[in-house]
């Protein structure tokens, strides 16, 4: 029989599934939440479950969460969640901060040989074999009330994960394994993975890279006044302007209203209400300084005699992971591969438990000290 969950929809619930929470060694937490007509997520339902007891928590009926977010803000407290990226993200604006100590099942599942993007019905389905109603998967948790269909849904999203939690722990601890994730899991805790930067904002700006230099200047000064404004009304950046409109206004670079006008996608709302405020942003950008001119990162190419050789790094890499039953993606990106080949020493590989596991041999290879060789029909890593 499944477990029952709790619907918590009152202070006085909140503060005493809160008190029930405290002191746990691990909570497993998800949230539902909107960000289709807003430019922050909007909170709908947070999940939460420890060993005892599963919790649906409703903030739009609630008058504030803080109770239960002392309780995920323990640093004695483990935060278990799966693919935790946008979860932190809503937690960092509730309070300006990111829990700590994370541990991401996603993260984990991809050291334990599953797909490095596994979802998580599929993560329950292999780990557990269960397999999860998809029937709400595109609920409007906004609105209300939730019916128990709904609730059954979005508390499975914490039952299961438990389970996927203990298993995982035993794994990597069988292996010797569990250490080699902290550094991914302290990343996840980093506040600057999900606080805003307007001023690089215009990096996302689709065909960016299509613009001149002068035009990049005006374009990051367009994109930095639609971040802030998006924010301002929390509204989507699309909703401001389009990219696509972002990009033409950048290329033109207007100097009037009848500049405004014949710029294809512009409607003549927008001109009406920010048109005077647009033009005096292109103007800022077009005045900007030339040694203040945004620059996009230069384009890797890889040339066709260097092809083989980014060959021989993944050989080597799916060498290391058959040998620690890894998935080789875990470990590096053929991308990766490239810019190390490339001469960059920022990438992943080379830091942290990848350095350990390949990334020293893949400096190696390349130095010339170490060489691949065929034996039996299997690759073989030997000294060079």
């Amino acid at each position: 029989m499944t477990e029952a969950y709790q619907y918590i929809d009152t202070p006085e619930a909140l503060q005493n599934l809160a008190q029930r929470l405290r002191g746990s060694p691990w909570i497993c937490l998800d949230t539902e939440f909107m960000r289709e007509k807003n430019y922050f997520p909007q909170l709908c339902l947070l999940q939460v479950a420890n060993a005892e007891e599963i919790a649906c928590v409703d903030p739009l009926a609630l008058p504030g969460l803080d109770p239960l977010l002392e309780v995920l803000y323990d640093p004695a407290t483990v935060k278990v969640l799966h693919a935790a990226k946008q979860d932190l993200e809503i937690l960092y604006h509730l309070r300006g901060a990111v829990p700590a100590p994370i541990f991401d099942t996603q993260i984990a599942a991809a050291l334990l040989c599953h797909n490095e993007q596994i979802g998580y019905a599929n993560l329950a389905e292999q780990t557990l074999g269960v397999r999860l109603d998809k029937a709400h998967t595109r609920t409007d948790w906004s609105l209300r009330p939730l019916d128990p269909g709904q609730l059954r849904y979005a508390a499975d999203d914490v039952r299961y994960l438990r389970d996927i939690y203990q298993h995982q722990l035993d794994q990597l601890r069988e292996q010797g394994r569990l250490e080699w994730l902290q550094e991914d899991f302290d990343a996840l805790s980093d506040p600057a993975q999900y606080a805003p930067d307007p001023e690089q904002s215009w990096r996302r700006v689709k065909d960016a890279k299509r613009l001149k230099p002068k035009q990049l200047a005006v374009l990051k000064a367009l994109a930095e006044w639609r971040e802030r404004r998006a924010m301002e009304v929390d509204k989507p950046r699309r909703w401001i302007l389009r990219d696509e409109v972002l990009t033409e206004l950048a290329r033109a670079a207007p100097g009037d209203r009848a500049g405004l006008e014949r710029i294809r996608g512009l409607e003549p709302g927008a001109i009406k209400r920010v048109g005077d405020r647009l033009l005096e942003v292109i103007a800022a950008g077009g005045r900007m300084p030339r040694e203040q001119w945004p620059e996009l990162e230069p384009r890797l190419t890889v040339k066709p005699e260097q092809e083989a050789v980014v060959d021989l790094l993944m050989a080597l890499l799916r060498v290391r992971a058959r040998e620690h039953e890894l998935s080789p993606a875990m470990l590096s990106s053929r991308h990766d591969l490239e810019r190390l080949l490339d001469g960059d020493r920022s990438v992943a590989v080379l830091h942290g438990w990848r350095r350990a596991l390949v990334g020293t041999d893949l400096q190696a290879l390349l130095d010339g000290r170490l060489r691949l060789g065929v034996a039996d029909g299997m690759a073989t890593v030997g000294e060079g």
